[in-house]
């Protein structure tokens, strides 16, 4: 592919409404900083209160929009990963970087994902969805007699580890249900899978690759040998590996299933896949990113860096997808 013209007016999208605000605004400073290298990218800031910014001035969607070429999309989380602000720039014929809106609105829906996933062979954690018109009583005691414990408790819709939530007995379940559903509208209950974490991410024609996958990223909590440890996972320190300990027929079903995922999901540029290995029972598919956090120390940029690419050439190849509509 051509290279990027010096005259291209890039805009660079960064916060937004959901609770990823904070880790969007640093993403996207990464990708300002790069792209100003060999541009003058446009800081198109949203606030958390919806309102969009130019250079830090309060304007219009419309009035920003006019001004650019193309727009790289680095918020995270509702609004931004959902579809919402895809319809919007799709609206004003804006080409953006990553999923168009269909395959984001499914993509963020942790059950959808997992409805689409299952006639494929993709193994999952047994899963049920609550709805906040649901008898939460009666359900509660639906799913602890039905799905071995501990549980976890997820809202729907979401970044992948906020307002997650684990359950040992009746008491715990029902109250992370409540919880949850006060203010959201779903809530999503899994069986913890036991076993190493990890995660995988793809690129859409990249080295000559129709969908290259890098080498899987191993996460540890805390637990011992490795050992996925849900309590440590969320709420302590991580420690990133990559490539990660995995045996070789790991690493190829785990490259495999982040295919999978991304293609048959129809999603667009890249994205990233979380998965747990378990000891017994295999490899298990939780969910995907499809805008993978940016910032210097995310785990995108550091599965970059381990096959000898920079984040620089990533953000012109992507952003050359994007102007090809590819």
């Amino acid at each position: 592919m051509q290279t990027l013209p010096d005259s291209l007016k890039i805009g660079v999208l960064r916060g937004g409404t959901s609770p990823e605000y904070d880790v969007s605004l640093l993403g996207g400073a990464h990708i300002l900083e790069v792209l100003n290298e060999t541009h003058r990218p446009i800081d198109i800031f949203i606030s958390k209160d919806g309102t969009w910014h130019m250079y830090g001035v309060e304007k219009s969607p419309t009035q920003i929009l006019k001004n650019v070429d193309v727009v790289w999309n680095g918020l995270h989380g509702e609004f931004g990963e959902d579809g919402k602000v895809q319809e919007i720039l799709n609206h004003h014929g804006v080409p953006y970087t990553g999923s168009e809106k269909y395959p984001s609105s499914i993509a963020m829906n942790k059950w959808l994902t997992k409805e689409h996933l299952k006639d494929l062979g993709v193994k999952t954690p047994t899963y049920i969805i609550v709805r906040q018109t649901d008898d939460l009583k009666e359900k509660a005691k639906e799913i602890f007699n039905s799905i071995p414990h501990p549980l976890i408790i997820k809202p729907v819709r979401g970044g992948s580890s906020l307002g997650i939530k684990t359950a040992e007995n009746y008491i715990e379940l029902y109250s992370a249900l409540y919880d949850i559903l006060s203010s959201e509208s779903d809530a999503l209950v899994e069986e913890y899978i036991n076993g190493r974490e990890a995660t995988v991410g793809v690129i859409d024609d990249f080295r000559e690759h129709k969908t290259y996958v890098l080498p899987p990223i191993e996460i540890k909590h805390g637990g011992e040998n490795g050992i996925f440890d849900y309590d440590a996972k969320y709420g302590g320190e991580s420690q990133e590996l990559c490539p990660g300990n995995f045996t070789e027929k790991e690493k190829r079903e785990l490259e495999a299933l982040a295919t999978v995922v991304h293609n048959h999901l129809r999603l667009r540029h890249y994205s990233r896949s979380d998965f747990i290995v378990s000891p017994k029972r295999g490899v298990y598919f939780l969910e995907v990113n499809t805008l993978p956090k940016m910032t210097k120390q995310s785990l995108l940029p550091l599965g970059l860096k381990s096959v000898g690419s920079s984040v620089k050439d990533f953000v012109h190849h992507v952003l050359k997808l994007t102007l090809n509509k590819r």
